[in-house]
């Protein structure tokens, strides 16, 4: 598991392209028949991706995480952007097609990963995050995610929103997950922009064709930053750092916040106005 320590806004401002991208973009998730995870130490939160084809894959990094099992103090939750995904839960197995999503709570000793059909292998992205309490496992579909539409043709940014891991959706102890998709002609996303600074955010961008480019809005307001994300990549957003995109074409994108509030409208807005 590859770790990376927070980062001071202030000491932001004097970063190069390359080290804003080796500090908040995870380049390489999906490597077929191996986990990538990354640990970091905004709220603790870890973020990773499997691609299983020939193989099954135990959820575990002991030397990381100094625990007996992964879920030990921790919670879960996995979206399937791929092909049809099984998913073992303490020998209890549910199935997962895509942008379906699963939560596992603290304590559950084994969790495995495969796919359904080899030629068509699942991609299981999944963000973890730190809990204090035993919380049921549970499967939602996107059709159960009660899909909110937003934006306009008119802003460029007309969009379905799907929450799952949410207060008023799955329950969790402090991890909230879901996806957006935009519309075709759609390209921003998060905007007007906001920062939440009781809780860091991870972006995964997928559905994209392979020219295709996110550019990723962060910094704060004031001191605004662009990364250059491809299909299948992940932000690190901290808590301080706003977190828009544009894109050369649509996308979809899977949002999710850990921290000390558990509120989904807990946001300062940042009118475009104050940018810079």
């Amino acid at each position: 598991m590859e770790v990376r320590h927070t980062t001071n806004p202030t000491d932001v401002k004097q970063y190069d392209t390359e080290r804003l991208r080796s500090e908040f973009l995870i380049e390489s998730l999906f490597v077929q028949d191996q986990i990538k995870m990354t640990y970091t130490h905004y709220d603790r939160m870890v973020v990773g991706g499997a691609l299983p084809v020939n193989e099954t894959f135990e959820l575990e990094d002991a030397a990381t995480l100094k625990t007996e099992y992964f879920l030990e103090r921790r919670e879960i939750g996995f979206l399937n952007i791929g092909g049809p995904a099984s998913i073992s839960v303490d020998g209890e197995v549910y199935e997962l097609s895509k942008l379906d999503v699963l939560y596992v709570g603290k304590g559950k000793r084994q969790v495995l990963l495969s796919s359904v059909d080899k030629e068509n292998p699942a991609k299981l992205y999944f963000c973890s995050a730190l809990a204090h309490a035993e919380i049921a496992t549970r499967k939602m579909t996107m059709e159960e995610a009660n899909p909110t539409h937003l934006g306009s043709q008119e802003t460029s940014n007309e969009r379905v929103l799907y929450k799952y891991i949410h207060a008023d959706g799955i329950q969790s102890c402090q991890l909230m997950l879901g996806v957006t998709s935009l519309k075709t002609g759609s390209v921003w996303n998060t905007m007007p922009s906001h920062v939440h600074d009781r809780r860091m955010e991870a972006y995964l961008y997928f559905d994209m064709n392979a020219d295709a480019r996110v550019f990723h809005m962060m910094g704060e307001p004031s001191q605004t930053r662009h990364l250059v994300v491809a299909n299948e990549q992940a932000i690190i957003s901290p808590p301080w750092s706003i977190h828009s995109g544009v894109g050369t074409s649509n996308y979809t994108f899977c949002w999710s916040m850990a921290g000390e509030n558990y509120t989904f409208t807990d946001m300062d807005a940042v009118p475009a106005s104050e940018l810079k």
